[in-house]
């Protein structure tokens, strides 16, 4: 059987800092896809999508390559039907932890693996509860800059934890890359343990 050689196709240190954890060596796809939800699309169905866009068009960018096996991924935090995606400014990120508060939103990560051959896809839901949160907490998580870059202006693995009640699903899933699910289709494709 062909052997795989593995991309991450994501510029998220986060990311990168998983799929390491699977003990697999792979290279590093830098892209830049724009996630725009289009009309009426369901949450689900975006976040499959810009998964399977990033792995497609990372497998574009190492096409000479027969053996590469490209995975994509995407994470997006929804409440309400609404998808929170990284906030604009420390404002944004304010009113997005605001909403959050108090509240249970879904953490939505896919995961895209490709091969000139194939695809083939795997989507965790995780159901994520924050406690009440005041003012003064919100004013300085977002002081410290961490909500920047990530979806629904927080990370879970970062000084959020806190905000987080209670936990249903994948804690790899809310950071980016639902491990259990990534290793059963790098398996599927003859790739990790």
């Amino acid at each position: 059987m062909l052997s795989h050689m593995l991309y991450l196709a994501s510029q998220s240190p986060r990311r990168r800092e998983l799929l390491g954890r699977l003990g697999l060596e792979f290279g590093l796809i830098d892209l830049d896809i724009p996630e725009q939800r289009q009309p009426g699309e369901p949450a689900a169905d975006y976040v499959r999508r810009v998964a399977r866009e990033k792995a497609g068009a990372g497998l574009l960018k190492v096409v000479a390559n027969p053996s590469a096996a490209v995975l994509g991924a995407d994470t997006e935090v929804v409440l309400d039907d609404e998808v929170f995606g990284k906030p604009r400014d420390p404002e944004d990120a304010r009113a997005m932890l605001r909403r959050l508060s108090g509240r249970t939103h879904q953490v939505i990560s896919a995961v895209s693996l490709v091969t000139p051959a194939r695809e083939a896809q795997a989507v965790s839901v995780s159901e994520v509860s924050f406690a009440a949160l005041d003012e003064g907490q919100i004013e300085r998580y977002v002081a410290g800059g961490e909500p920047m870059g990530k979806a629904g202006g927080y990370a879970i693995q970062g000084g959020a934890e806190v905000f987080v009640s209670r936990l249903a699903g994948s804690y790899s899933g809310v950071m980016g890359l639902p491990l259990h699910e990534t290793a059963r289709l790098l398996r599927e494709f003859g790739l990790g343990a």
